[in-house]
């Protein structure tokens, strides 16, 4: 009865929370679950590993070996085991770094990093389009944030210059950037800490796997490691996984493993997890041609889309923004490529600035330049709004 009178009658939160989606579905941006369909041009598997039978024969190896399909409890509790130090231990190897500590996700490892390092008392500079799993890590910290525009490095600088208090510094950013798929100058970045005595942390989502020597990141790629706390690497993109890991000094992962409430609160991920991780690390570690491969993808997809008179901003990495501008134009770009057999994703605020909405095309290495070219040809296709094809393209 209590269920029909509140149906009958909406509270004001229900009232609320459909406002809101109204709002939401006025301003197109108004969100669903659904199934990608076609080719997937969204995925961020970049490797192709998702698909790759050594993962799977790796989980079913640690199942047979009695290894328990629930960690039952928090690393500090009765959720650890010799497996998961001992990717922790292949990890660092790989890395080329003192210790990594492993998180049961991304957005975790980053509010648990940041919300534990950084102090109230502390200063943090942020680039403006960083991920929100930065974004929130750096509100749980509490300490007094300075967003500067996107790679504006002068800016970055007046601002450690201005700041004269005794403080702690840290700049923190993403390594290649999610939505438009640039860089960040690691060498500038290392260079501003050491001549205004701040620390840097950087997130290598995108770049885990994909760039640097066997695929270690951008700061590897630099030479920096040692000079960078620490460095995020989550585990379900290019090595198509769960989790991640943070690579950093030894006394770092202790007083992680101390303070990061995001580790000592979470359940451990099944230990199975860890041995398709280190199949996953090794094939990524010995990954070139496939590297190589999606680098030339992304080259090829940006010239053909430039000629075709499309904005793809200044990235030159796997993921290729096409920015549409505005959110019904991209949503109904989206639907007609999905229609000719592409499966693309329009990509609207808040995860992008207004204006600038995009479909977000991530680039892997089980595609080819000739499919590139059939997706180029539907794009155009699309913009002038000619009928598009209902047959399925095939791989």
């Amino acid at each position: 009865m209590a269920r029909i009178l509140a149906d009958t009658h909406p509270s004001g939160l229900a009232r609320r929370i459909e406002s809101e989606l109204a709002a939401l579905a006025s301003q197109g941006q108004l969100r669903s679950l659904s199934t990608l369909e076609g080719v997937n041009l969204c995925s961020n598997d970049y490797l192709g590993l998702a698909s790759d039978p050594r993962l799977p024969e790796a989980v079913a190896t640690a199942l047979a070996e009695t290894l328990p399909v629930a960690s039952t409890g928090s690393r500090l509790l009765s959720g650890n085991a010799q497996i998961w130090e001992g990717l922790e231990c292949e990890i660092a190897g790989f890395m080329q770094s003192e210790a990594a500590l492993f998180f049961s996700s991304g957005y975790l490892a980053n509010l648990g990093l940041l919300s534990a390092v950084i102090h109230p008392g502390d200063v943090v500079f942020s680039d403006i389009a960083n991920h929100a799993s930065i974004i929130d890590g750096l509100r749980l910290s509490g300490a007094r944030k300075i967003v500067y525009p996107h790679l504006d490095l002068d800016c970055l600088e007046r601002e450690l210059r201005r700041e004269r208090s005794a403080a702690q510094k840290f700049i923190v950013t993403e390594s290649i950037f999610s939505m438009d798929g640039d860089r960040a100058p690691i060498v500038d970045l290392v260079a501003l800490t050491e001549r205004y005595d701040a620390e840097l942390i950087v997130d290598e989502a995108h770049a885990t796997g994909v760039v640097g020597p066997q695929g270690r990141g951008l700061v590897a790629d630099a030479g920096l490691t040692a000079r960078v706390l620490a460095t995020v690497h989550p585990c379900g993109k290019a090595l198509a996984g769960m989790g991640c890991f943070v690579a950093c000094s030894e006394k770092l992962k202790q007083y992680l493993v101390n303070q990061a409430r995001t580790f000592i609160f979470s359940t451990a991920l099944p230990p199975y997890i860890a041995a398709q991780l280190a199949v996953a690390v090794r094939l990524t570690a010995a990954a070139d041609r496939e590297r190589n491969d999606v680098a030339s993808f992304g080259a090829f997809l940006r010239r053909k889309l430039r000629e075709a008179g499309y904005e793809t901003g200044a990235g030159d990495t796997q993921i290729v923004p096409i920015v549409l501008g505005e959110n019904e134009r991209t949503i109904r770009f989206a639907k007609q490529l999905n229609l000719a057999g592409f499966g693309v994703r329009a990509i609207r605020p808040p995860s992008v600035a207004p204006g600038t909405s995009r479909l977000r095309i991530s680039l892997n290495a089980k595609l080819s330049t000739e499919l590139l070219g059939r997706f180029v040809e539907a794009l155009i296709r699309a913009r002038e709004q000619e009928p598009v094809s209902l047959e399925p393209v095939r791989p």
